[in-house]
């Protein structure tokens, strides 16, 4: 009876397989190719893609630094062009991808920038075919039109909380920021360790202490740092970091973008750099 039992088991589970590997299985976006697999197009949803270069009429242009695209899953493209930020409606399906109207910010770029928003905007339009190739740490996109245009994008991680070198690039309080001072914009950094420590610079002194790490806070202890004079504007960065760096915070990590914010509502803005390829 037990082995009767098993074989009909058995039977049944080949069944299910050999029924799900036809082409009636009703799969969504997949085709059968006769290896019993199911095949479907390329996923490009979900990645961070930096726009690497855009070909028009035969003629390549390399894409200007922070040029990206993002398609979610509830089909919503955003990113930057160059300059400007854009939306867009977006639809994928199989190796297809719909780029529906859009909006755009009106930025002043310079011209070179300008020109290639213009032929980035007309290239990344209508129906589009997708082409996804590498690694899943490091792929290649590439968007085609139906006239032989194309994007060429890669994929780039996120940037992790520990290990990386967080520059400070603005001081935020509420939903506003500001830039730092002149002197300082280069030298305001903060980097995370592994066992809870954080070192970095204020703009004009470095510092190190600990930070503990829990969930989305950030509690840190006292900072250690030199004692240097600089110049009444750096030095005024100088305690406003420290007043953001200090006892329990809030921090978010938006991609390569890191935000850190005190109980006063106060906080800070930094960016990893970007990731080697």
């Amino acid at each position: 009876m037990a082995v009767s039992v098993l074989t009909l088991l058995t039977l049944a589970a080949c069944g299910t397989e050999s029924g799900s590997s036809g082409a009636g299985s009703g799969e969504s976006g997949g085709s059968g190719d006769g290896s019993g697999t199911v095949r479907t197009g390329p996923s490009v949803t979900g990645v961070h893609w930096n726009v690497a270069s855009l070909t028009v009429g035969g003629k390549k242009t390399t894409a200007p630094a922070g040029a990206h695209v993002e398609i979610d899953s509830a089909g919503k493209a955003t990113g930057n062009l160059g300059c400007n930020r854009f939306t867009a409606d977006v639809r994928t399906e199989g190796d297809k991808v719909t780029v529906g109207p859009g909006t755009t910010t009106e930025m002043g770029c310079e011209k070179d920038v300008q020109q290639f928003e213009k032929a980035m905007g007309g290239a990344f339009s209508g129906e589009l075919t997708a082409a996804v190739a590498g690694r899943s740490d490091a792929k290649t996109l590439t968007l085609t039109t139906a006239e032989g245009d194309s994007i060429a994008l890669t994929s780039e991680p996120p940037a992790p909380l520990t290990g990386t070198a967080w520059k400070v690039s603005g001081l935020t309080s509420g939903s506003g920021t500001t830039s730092l001072p002149s002197g300082a914009q280069d030298k305001a950094h903060l980097t995370f360790g592994e066992g809870g420590s954080v070192e970095g610079n204020l703009g004009c002194n470095s510092f190190h202490g600990k930070a503990a790490v829990s969930g989305s806070t950030l509690t840190f202890g006292p900072l250690t740092s030199t004692r240097k004079m600089c110049p009444g504007s750096e030095m005024e960065l100088e305690r406003a970091l420290l007043g953001v760096l200090a006892g329990k915070t809030t921090y978010e990590i938006d991609h390569r973008s890191l935000s850190i914010e005190g109980k006063s509502g106060k906080g800070l803005v930094a960016s990893a750099p970007a990731a080697k390829g």
